[in-house]
Order: C-alpha cells, then sequence, then structure tokens
C-alpha cells in the first residue's frame, strides 16, 4: 500500500497531497515510512542518502534514487523476498517527509517567491502559479538549475502576450531557480514634452514612434529633422542612427526598433525657439525621470 502520511503526523509532512504527487520522484534528503506486515520489528524511517540509497534492515540498500514511491515500494519488497527474509512480503509506504521540493520564482512575477514542487513541470505552469510575469517583464527567462554540484543557467525566450509554445517544452525541476528580469530601459531626451527613461513594457519591445508616444510628443521648438537614436555597440563605441520621423508618421517608413539603453534624442531647432520667443511662447522641458506605464 501507499499513501502520504495524514496531517500533522510529523515534523515537515506535508499537509495535503500535492496535485503533482503521482508523477514525483525519490531524491536525496526524502524521509520514507516504512511498514512491514508480519515483522514489525524492521519497520521504521528510511532516509534517502545523499547517493539516492536507502538501507533497509536486514536487507541491506537499496537504490531508489529517481523511482516514483511506487516503484520504490516493489524495489524493497523485492529485496526482502531476495534476502529470504519474508517469502511474500507486503509492505506499507509511505512519505513521511519530502525533500527540497520548491522552485524559486524572482523578478518581474505576480506573485515571487517559493512555490512547491515535486515534479518537473514546463515553464508556463510555473509562471502560472506565481500570477504570470507582469507588465514590466522582459522577453527572456532565466532558470537556474543544481546538479552533482554545478550550476547552469539557461536563458530562454519567453513573451507572455505571445503564443510561445516552446515554452511547454520548456521544463523547471524542483529545486531551480526562475528569474524574470526586467525589460530593458530606454531614454528619450531633448525636446520631448516628458524626458526621461522608459521600461520596454509588453515583452520587452518599443520602437521610436512608442518612445516618443510615451514622452507625450515632441515640443513646438523640436528639429523634427534631427532626431536620431544613440546606440552602444557591444565594444562600448557609440552609434547615431538618423530617424525619417516624417516618413514614419506619413506611414511611408516602418520606426526602427529600440535596443535596451538607447537613447532617443529630439534636438532643438534655433530658427523655432526665436520664432516662439518672439511670440512669446514660452516652452520648457522637465527633468528626465524613470517612467513605467499603469
Amino acid at each position: 500500500m501507499l499513501h502520504t502520511r495524514p496531517q500533522g503526523a510529523s515534523a515537515g509532512a506535508i499537509t495535503s497531497v500535492p496535485d503533482d504527487f503521482s508523477s514525483a520522484t525519490l531524491a536525496p534528503g526524502y524521509l520514507l515510512d516504512m511498514q512491514v506486515y508480519d515483522m514489525p520489528e524492521i519497520s521504521g524511517q528510511l532516509r534517502v542518502d545523499n547517493n539516492g540509497n536507502i538501507t533497509v534492515p536486514m536487507a541491506g540498500s537499496i537504490s531508489v534514487n529517481g523511482m516514483s514511491l511506487s516503484e520504490a515500494h516493489d524495489a524493497i519488497e523485492a529485496k526482502l523476498r531476495d534476502a529470504q527474509i519474508l517469502k511474500d512480503p507486503k509492505i506499507n509506504l509511505d512519505v513521511a517527509q519530502y525533500a527540497d521540493s520548491n522552485v524559486t520564482v524572482l523578478g518581474e512575477v505576480g506573485s515571487p517567491g517559493r512555490v512547491p514542487l515535486l515534479a518537473p513541470h514546463s515553464l508556463s505552469d510555473v509562471l502560472a502559479m506565481v500570477g504570470g510575469e507582469t507588465i514590466t517583464a522582459g522577453d527572456t527567462v532565466e532558470i537556474r538549475h543544481s546538479a552533482n554540484g554545478h550550476m547552469t543557467t539557461q536563458v530562454v525566450p519567453y513573451a507572455r502576450s505571445k503564443n510561445t509554445p516552446a515554452a511547454e517544452d520548456i521544463v523547471v525541476r524542483p529545486g531551480d531557480t526562475v528569474t524574470v528580469p526586467r525589460a530593458g530601459i530606454v531614454y528619450v531626451l531633448g525636446a520631448v514634452t516628458r524626458p526621461g527613461g522608459y521600461v520596454m513594457q509588453e515583452d520587452g519591445q518599443l520602437d521610436v514612434a512608442q518612445a516618443l508616444a510615451l514622452a507625450y510628443g515632441t515640443l513646438m521648438n523640436a528639429s523634427i529633422g534631427g532626431i536620431h537614436i544613440v546606440h552602444k555597440n557591444s565594444d562600448g563605441t557609440l552609434t547615431e542612427i538618423p530617424v525619417k520621423f516624417r516618413k514614419i508618421t506619413q506611414g511611408k517608413a516602418s520606426a526602427p526598433m529600440l535596443h535596451a539603453q538607447d537613447i532617443v534624442y529630439v534636438p532643438v531647432s534655433k530658427g523655432k525657439t526665436v520664432l516662439a520667443s518672439s511670440l512669446g511662447i514660452i516652452t520648457s522641458t522637465s527633468s528626465a525621470l524613470i517612467y513605467t506605464s499603469r
């Protein structure tokens, strides 16, 4: 017979059977409770050691690492039979204590923290358990996994507003840490109504037209023909990319996509400034801040 220990039975016992209990596999740290019919003197609790083994009294060591509870049950009965301890052994086996069966989810999610997880789940399932990604999440997810003392980091593309079937194939295992980084920031400076930094919301995608719209558009003294992007290259050098903004507003050109840390600069037109001053029109720019839309 297989079952989980009733609520409150011992320290570390689970309070209810988790949804993924049937697919859980044993690992170092699990504590099993074994009750042997007709031979209670060898009944007791068996800890899965660091090598994935348990030691059954009188019968010896059994490797149960990666086994389901049902498979471990059958292996113990076979061991008792082969060691000639009992002709037809019958045992009850349950989980008294689970190992560190959690996944830690950090970053831009609804409810960051630790999530109970007994068996591997898809990335989309795990993110759903913590309320999904926020609007300021980027378009990648990091999964850190420790195995045999080595830490590996997997960076995978993931977008909350897009259909990403690959996320169903990305597996998160108990003990993993999932981090959802915040989207990058672009800066809109110069002759705009609200200069500052803007989070690249909605999966980390933002183009020039959207960035200027977030900055509430250009001022009257803006030099539309001089708008450009300042992009920092991987080697630290800067590249200026002209923006054909009039053609973009006329639907004759596509708005360039921005990268994190790009600067959209709108220069001031000296002629428009002189004209505005002569007409008594005052224009000003506010201090640059970091903005997120709500």
